[in-house]
């Protein structure tokens, strides 16, 4: 047998344990109302994105245009470097030596060997 000491159950009187509960208040949701100053806020931000989102697309649609500006004076210059590639060509055709010959026999102008000046071309 041990010697330690120990509670005998039955020597003891039994006890409960007893809480009283009571009723927690509800807790009461109310609502706060929003400021002049807040509402203010709001107004001035919604403002401020509607005005930037206005000036982006501004933006935007004169960068288009600009670009499609830029476009349409590129393409009348492609255009115009064509046709005066096509005129120098007709130019170097038209003074060939032997067309610009028979045309002057034609108008009864004759070459005289004293009278030819030599003109250098670039």
């Amino acid at each position: 047998m041990s010697n330690l000491a120990r509670k005998q159950p039955y020597l003891e009187p039994q006890r409960q344990q007893t809480t009283q509960t009571r009723p927690l208040p509800k807790p009461i949701h109310t609502r706060k109302s929003i400021t002049l100053g807040e509402k203010m806020l709001g107004i001035l931000l919604i403002a401020f994105v509607a005005i930037m989102a206005v000036k982006i697309i501004s933006t935007q649609a004169a960068i288009y245009k600009v670009n499609r500006d830029i476009q349409d004076k590129q393409s009348s210059i492609e255009s115009q470097i064509k046709v005066n590639n096509d005129l120098q060509t007709q130019v170097s055709d038209l003074s060939q030596y032997d067309r610009i010959k028979k045309k002057a026999e034609k108008l009864g102008l004759k070459l005289n060997e004293n009278n030819v000046k030599v003109v250098e071309g670039k």
